[in-house]
């Protein structure tokens, strides 16, 4: 799977989301609504960016970039500016595969793939999805093997992601500058 080539989109991007809501209106005004389909696909991003007063070698790399993604109708790797996260915090497991964390405002949901560094205690490093919230500062992952064990931690998540990019601009108002601008739409790919 292709990467998005690493140069840094200017400041004054638009973050969109888009959930995938049905609702139904009842004769008494009563109205219901559901998420529809796989949980970690109910809401996806879709992202409005520019590069702005580039070098013509970083637009022509961008551009070729998506030409290529656009002839063979491949999602591209890419990771938004601010979306990585790193906390510290600490956890407990008590016996089962269940490890229950707590990080203040951990700004994590169910199915989020992160990767944690026990740095005390003694369970083991690695990548895990979150299972469940129980707060804004507790969550759980589900541990390899049963343990008892408590102490620090620090999870990490990438917000590396799928997009497509159906359409971009590219400008070139002064000599070996450039500006392209393109929307990136989250794709669910396995």
């Amino acid at each position: 799977m292709a990467t998005f080539p690493s140069i840094e989109p200017s400041y004054g991007l638009q973050k969109q989301s888009s959930p995938t809501i049905t609702s139904v209106k009842f004769a008494d005004g009563f109205e219901q609504r559901q998420l529809v389909g796989i949980a970690a696909h109910q809401n996806k991003k879709i992202y409005n960016l520019a590069w702005n007063n580039i070098t013509e070698t970083d637009s022509d790399t961008i551009e070729y970039f998506l030409n290529e993604r656009a002839l063979d109708q491949a999602s591209f790797t890419y990771t938004p500016p601010n979306e990585p996260l790193s906390k510290t915090g600490t956890y407990n497991q008590s016996g089962n595969t269940t490890i229950t964390i707590t990080i203040t405002d951990h700004q994590l949901f169910a199915n989020d793939s992160i990767t944690i560094d026990f740095t005390s205690g003694s369970a083991s490093d690695g990548t895990f999805t979150v299972v469940s919230l129980t707060s804004a500062n507790i969550f759980t992952v589900t541990a390899s093997g049963s343990a008892t064990t408590s102490g620090n931690c620090t999870v990490t998540r990438s917000g590396a992601k799928q997009f497509i990019c159906k359409k971009w601009t590219k400008n070139i108002r002064v000599p070996n500058r450039a500006t392209i601008t393109a929307t990136f739409e989250e794709v669910f790919e396995p």
